[in-house]
């Protein structure tokens, strides 16, 4: 077999680069140089005319000049057509004392009088001298005798005032066109330097935007971009990018959920789009940190901010909503956990006391005994579901009361209580109320006399509960600043941060449009007031009445 014929190679062919470097490069070669040629151009057109309209004048000033000497026009009268005349001798003087290429006298029939070939002198002119010989003033380039011209023509007359002939004065034009060709070496050196000077700086340009592009193709900065956008809105971490003024810059489609904003923030300052408060403070960076925590609407966000080199700031944003509701659910399960561990050591102990009564047969003393630790736990059930009639409000408060009494802490219900069964939002009330209960009872815990009251009162649609506790109070400098995100006096537990139960407290009333305030009980310790107007729903009477 015989081996395959070589491939032939084809030849590479000159493409246009791919570089940004050597693309702009190019094009700005490419504009410096078309501008450099316009302006050649446009400033040679309008210099072959000033030349022409120079080299006109000119000559008609010379042939002013000679028409304005009489001794001219009277040897035109007095005397024949001839080559050694005074007419032909007096224009020869003035011809070679202006450099002119001829200065032509003729009479009213257009019949020279002088001229550089002596031996046209006495023809006729070989071009029309008729707007002269009648008074007019001629400028002109045109072909003659002597070829092509600038011309200047002007009316000869005598003593009198009297037309008696014309002067015409010819400029070569090869001498208007000798004086632009001299202009043209020192204009291209003009545009020559113009155009190295806009190299350079295109070269500069160029250079400059190969570092900062890092020498990528257009094609891969279009691919980049193509796929920073994919990225950004695909990612389920909010993404909020700021320019050194604080302005909103970019937002992915999660940091719009998240932050409850649409894309109409983009451009706009942060005060603007977020107001003030603590998610407009950690995404500006005035709190500094990792993984800080923020409430925006309902949910909690955990932010990270990293400043770019441009002066701006981006900021990732993550859920923590889910994980904060599982952070205090555990807290909630392993204080249950601890409350049901004493409740069996308690229980242990009265099944032995019990016991005890049974084996000495003290029958009587041991059915009080059994009334007596039944009917508490029944009363205080039973006390808090008369005047408490939603469900999950009421089994909160009989699980918050069991976990208090196991840390000798009293719970009970304020006597004028009374909240019906018409909740709008009793989950966001259970929140509410669990938070407040929880901070009361660590702050009640081990103090004399320990005691939480938990009043509830609905009028209209409106709910006003209060939480007052026997604990060490709330100074009165630090009533505001309890309700911010992140502050707490408490230990970090296991799951994470601390600092959001008031926060959120704050955040659930000010969605219902109401209000959260603490003050000092007048027994001491804190109490906090909630007004949440519109919690209840609406019934038969009061739409009557609205009817009405």
């Amino acid at each position: 077999m015989s081996a395959p014929p070589p491939t032939a190679r084809r030849p590479r062919r000159l493409g246009w680069p791919q570089r940004v470097f050597s693309q702009v490069l190019l094009m700005q070669l490419a504009i410096a140089t078309g501008v450099t040629v316009l302006a050649t151009g446009l400033f040679l057109a309008p210099l072959s005319a000033q030349l022409d309209d120079q080299a006109m004048r000119r000559a008609l000033s010379i042939a002013q000049s000679t028409a304005a000497q009489p001794q001219i026009a009277e040897a035109l009268l007095t005397t024949a057509p001839a080559p050694g005349g005074a007419v032909q001798t007096a224009a020869e003087r003035i011809r070679r004392a202006t450099d002119a290429e001829y200065v032509v006298v003729m009479d009213r029939r257009g019949v020279r009088w002088s001229h550089p070939d002596r031996s046209r002198i006495g023809r006729t002119v070989s071009t029309d001298p008729g707007q002269a010989l009648a008074g007019q003033d001629v400028m002109e380039i045109d072909s003659g005798t002597l070829g092509r011209s600038a011309r200047g023509k002007v009316p000869l007359r005598d003593r009198s005032g009297h037309i008696a002939g014309a002067v015409s004065v010819g400029i070569a034009y090869d001498s208007v066109r000798a004086r632009l060709l001299a202009a043209i070496p020192g204009l291209f050196a003009y545009a020559g330097g113009a155009l190295a000077v806009g190299a350079l700086a295109a070269y500069l340009i160029s250079r400059r935007l190969q570092r900062q592009t890092h020498d990528l193709a257009f094609s891969d900065i279009a691919a980049l971009l193509t796929e920073r956008e994919a990225m950004l809105h695909s990612i389920r971490e909010g993404v909020v990018a700021l320019d050194r003024g604080g302005r909103v810059r970019l937002l992915n489609d999660e940091a719009q959920r998240l932050l409850g904003v649409g894309p109409e923030a983009s451009g706009r300052p942060l005060a603007e789009v977020f107001g003030t408060g603590r998610t407009a403070d950690v995404l500006a960076g005035d709190v500094s940190g990792e993984d800080l925590l923020t409430v925006r609407g309902s949910r909690v966000l955990l932010a990270n901010r990293m400043p770019t080199a441009d002066g701006g700031a981006v900021v990732t944003l993550r859920d923590r909503t889910e994980l904060e509701h599982l952070g205090r659910e555990l807290d909630s399960t392993r204080g249950l956990i601890d409350a049901l561990r004493a409740q069996d050591h308690e229980h242990a102990n009265r099944l032995h006391t019990l016991l005890g009564l049974l084996e000495l047969e003290l029958h009587e003393d041991a059915r009080e005994f059994v009334t007596e630790v039944v009917g508490v736990h029944r009363a205080t059930a039973e006390q808090i579901t008369e005047k408490v009639r939603d469900p999950l409000l009421a089994a909160l408060l009989v699980g918050k009361a069991t976990v208090a009494a196991e840390r000798g802490v009293a719970l009970r219900t304020a006597p004028d209580s009374l909240l019906p069964d018409r909740l709008v939002d009793p989950r966001g009330l259970v929140t509410i109320v669990g938070n407040l209960v929880d901070n009361a009872l660590d702050a009640a815990a081990g103090t004399a006399g320990a005691l939480i009251e938990v009043g509830l009162h609905a009028e209209g649609r409106t709910v006003m509960l209060w939480v007052r506790d026997s604990g060490p109070g709330v100074p009165p400098d630090q009533r505001e600043t309890i309700f911010t995100e992140g502050w707490s006096t408490k230990e970090i537990p296991a799951h994470g941060k601390r600092g959001l139960g008031l926060a959120l407290v704050r955040r659930l009333a000010e969605r219902q449009g109401g209000s959260v305030a603490v003050d000092a009980a007048d027994e001491g310790g804190a109490v906090f007031a909630v007004v949440l107007p519109e919690a209840m729903t609406e019934t038969e009477s009061d739409k009557a009445g609205a009817a009405q």
